[in-house]
């Protein structure tokens, strides 16, 4: 890390430790990186979740003859699992791949000097950057990190890292194809994405504070260095966010067409037929089904029973609010912080999908 970086982060009371690259274990060194577990942590999870994947594919794909897969439950669950994973993956893989062009050929330090010196600025106009930067949910996180050491005001790293997920082309588009001939769905999302991005990053600038983030010890890969090829750092984070976010569609899809079928038509009409009920539950499903951002539209369109204003609230929570989100966050900046920051997040994303649902419909 460069002398500019330390000073940036000392000034902002950000304690920066420069470090050499580490050696793997064949030998070969390798450049400085976040962690996003501890070193003696491994990531559990991502083989419960590849195992996951591997036995959804099992069900979805095996032969109808089995007895049980025959069963009509079972039939149907594969149907709906189906067709939210094959209409989703397109998305995915073009926002995957945008997301890991940017990473290699957008100069870091761009974000810096584009943004207002003011950070009460700077913070609507990084959430608007969000809207032409598309990225997974998963790689904001790093990203946001990496621009808080390069200068950028937290605020506005933040404001950021809700919007970029939230209110890309591509997750736009994916939204218009999910909810053919409803516009407003689309322009719900925009706005109340683009809402509680900034409103976080204002309530950052007024009530935030610097001990609540973890020291930034270690700079990930995000953005191209001097000396390494673009193509290969194309690769790898095309990689890095298909593999994660590929593997919670599928966990989302799992759930979804559980959902569909498994839970009971009472169940449902006790939530839907009460608007602050319906958005509660879906904010709250949201979260724990953690559905890509390029694929959640897909979700939200299948949950038919549900009033628009509640579908919206799963759109605008989901992607700034998760499990795997709230991890992220938490091995990235700190519990201290994630916490905090997530239930406002929460609660803010609620209120504005509640307003501007509202106004539209």
């Amino acid at each position: 890390m460069g002398k500019t970086d330390d000073s940036v982060g000392a000034a902002r009371g950000v304690t920066v430790v420069p470090a050499g690259p580490t050696v793997t274990p064949d030998g070969r060194s390798r450049p400085f990186g976040v962690r996003l577990w501890p070193s003696r942590v491994r990531p559990w999870w991502l083989a419960a979740l590849l195992a996951a994947a591997a036995a959804a594919a099992a069900v979805v794909l095996g032969p109808a003859g089995t007895s049980w897969l025959g069963h009509p439950a079972v039939q149907a669950w594969r149907t709906v699992c189906l067709a939210i994973a094959v209409q989703a993956l397109p998305f995915l893989l073009l926002g995957t791949a945008l997301s890991g062009a940017i990473n290699a050929f957008v100069p870091a330090g761009l974000f810096a000097r584009v943004l207002p010196k003011r950070p009460a600025l700077a913070v609507p106009v990084a959430g608007a950057a969000g809207a032409v930067l598309p990225g997974c949910e998963c790689a904001s996180v790093p990203v946001a990190s990496s621009l808080i050491r390069r200068g950028v005001p937290p605020a506005a790293a933040f404001a950021f890292l809700l919007s970029a997920p939230a209110v890309n082309p591509v997750v736009l588009t994916a939204t218009a194809v999910a909810f053919p001939g409803n516009p407003a769905m689309v322009a719900a999302r925009l706005l109340a994405s683009l809402t509680t991005a900034a409103v976080m990053g204002w309530l950052w600038l007024w009530l935030g504070k610097e001990e609540w983030l973890r020291p930034l010890l270690r700079q990930r890969h995000t953005g191209h260095r001097p000396g390494h090829s673009r193509w290969t750092e194309f690769r790898l984070g095309f990689r890095h966010d298909f593999l994660h976010a590929g593997g919670f569609l599928v966990l989302g899809a799992m759930a979804a067409a559980t959902f569909n079928v498994t839970v009971p038509g009472a169940v449902l009409d006790a939530f839907s037929g009460s608007p602050w009920l319906s958005v509660l539950f879906l904010a709250g499903l949201a979260v724990l089904l953690a559905v890509c951002s390029e694929a959640d539209a897909f979700v939200a369109a299948s949950l038919t029973g549900f009033p628009p204003t509640a579908r919206l609230a799963f759109l605008v929570v989901g992607p700034m609010v998760d499990l795997k989100l709230i991890a992220l966050q938490a091995g990235t900046f700190g519990r201290a912080f994630a916490w905090r920051f997530c239930t406002a997040t929460t609660v803010v994303a609620v209120a504005a999908s509640v307003l501007i649902g509202g106004a539209l419909w």
